[in-house]
């Protein structure tokens, strides 16, 4: 695995998003709409991806508008250069009347194991301090021990399968009423989901944002916007054992070509100072001594 910055480009507006939407959904939507609202998503222009691609702007206007029809190739090498999910490059294919690429395992098929055993190596080997690894519409996989600790006292229906990370988070029976610096933290975690809806277009991920948009904001701490200024936000936690303060980290596989491990990702938290890590070493010893 590795360490991946994703550029979050600001969406195209609604019939962009639309167009996308629908495709995702619907094979019959034409490929030449899906891959036109792809390239105004990303803010290019034909002459730039034209240029790219190695074809003239020519072509790549009869392919938007349907006067020509992509080869399989082709609309790889488009999705490719317009850095399109694996999921959505299904649907291209599909739409251009070819047979999707790329697979898609549940993380328990036998097909993932060895990257199923990444995801349980990181995890073990980043206890005494939390990590989880959520899909792509941020519902919990899997975490280990430290996670746990963190989860008490929230309301039992934010804990039933499909847990989802980011509502347990905001949800006002959640961990928001522990999390001291809430402002600072949901408006960070509202900008990185909004970025993902902007970039991949997925209505799931537009709904989620809705909802959490409608939970109760506290007024936003000026203190906190100077402290770290854009550069790191950590989340401060109210515990019995004092306020925890994490930083956190997000990692993804290198070179999926399972949509599965393409929209895995594991959040990694880091005590940001030295008391939060005692506590959270101690923790962890009162465990092993437990059992």
């Amino acid at each position: 695995m590795a360490m991946r910055a994703v550029d979050y480009s600001p969406g195209n507006g609604a019939t962009c998003a639309s167009a996308i939407s629908s495709g995702h959904m619907n094979a019959h939507v034409p490929v030449g709409d899906l891959l036109r609202a792809w390239r105004q998503r990303r803010h290019l222009s034909q002459l730039h991806v034209a240029t790219e691609a190695e074809v003239s702007t020519r072509h790549l206007s009869f392919l938007e508008t349907g006067r020509a029809q992509p080869s399989r190739e082709m609309v790889l090498r488009l999705a490719a250069l317009l850095e399109i999910p694996l999921r959505e490059r299904n649907a291209l294919l599909l739409a251009a009347g070819f047979a999707p690429m790329f697979p898609e395992h549940p993380l328990t098929d036998p097909a993932l194991a060895a990257a199923r055993e990444a995801v349980n190596l990181v995890l073990k080997g980043h206890e005494p301090f939390p990590a989880l690894a959520v899909d792509r519409h941020w519902n919990l996989l899997v975490a280990n021990a430290a996670v746990a600790p963190m989860l008490q006292g929230i309301a039992p229906h934010l804990l039933n399968p499909p847990v989802n990370v980011l509502r347990l988070s905001l949800h006002p029976e959640g961990l928001a009423p522990r999390i001291v610096n809430l402002a600072e933290w949901r408006a960070h975690l509202l900008t990185r989901l909004r970025r993902q809806v902007e970039v991949s277009a997925d209505q799931t991920l537009a709904t989620l944002l809705a909802e959490l948009t409608e939970y109760p904001s506290p007024a936003q701490s000026v203190h906190a916007e100077m402290s770290h200024s854009g550069v790191i936000v950590p989340v401060q936690i109210a515990t019995p054992a004092g306020v925890l303060s994490f930083i956190s980290t997000t990692t993804v596989f290198g070179t999926p070509v399972d949509i599965t491990l393409a929209e895995l990702a594991l959040e990694t938290f880091f005590p940001a100072d030295a008391a939060t890590a005692a506590v959270l070493r101690a923790l962890a010893d009162a465990r092993a001594s437990a059992t």
